[in-house]
């Protein structure tokens, strides 16, 4: 399941995150600088999301309170929160069962 983020204060508009549990398996960054964010899509693949965050919450880009990464640690874990929902939603027993 693709998730796609919204980002807020950064270059970049959009992180579209692909999981496998909490493992990443794809990022691509929709604006932003090219090439420092094609290096940070592919040093994540394969990360589990609780590293990616630990690493990546709190970097700051200039003068701005966040950053592309910074960005990047709550798409993963909006999608990950995202993904565990529908997953509940879709194996949930039915109320008719």
């Amino acid at each position: 399941m693709t998730y796609t983020y919204k980002t807020k204060g950064t270059c970049s508009r959009f992180i579209d995150v692909e999981l496998e549990g909490d493992t990443i398996k794809s990022v691509k960054f929709h604006g932003g600088c090219d090439g420092n964010l094609k290096g940070i899509s592919a040093i994540v693949r394969g990360m589990k999301i609780d590293d990616v965050e630990k690493r990546f919450t709190g970097i700051t880009c200039g003068f701005k309170p966040t950053s592309c990464p910074d960005q990047l640690a709550k798409a993963v874990r909006e999608a990950y929160e995202a993904q565990r929902k529908y997953c509940l939603l879709y194996t949930s027993p039915s109320p008719r069962d």
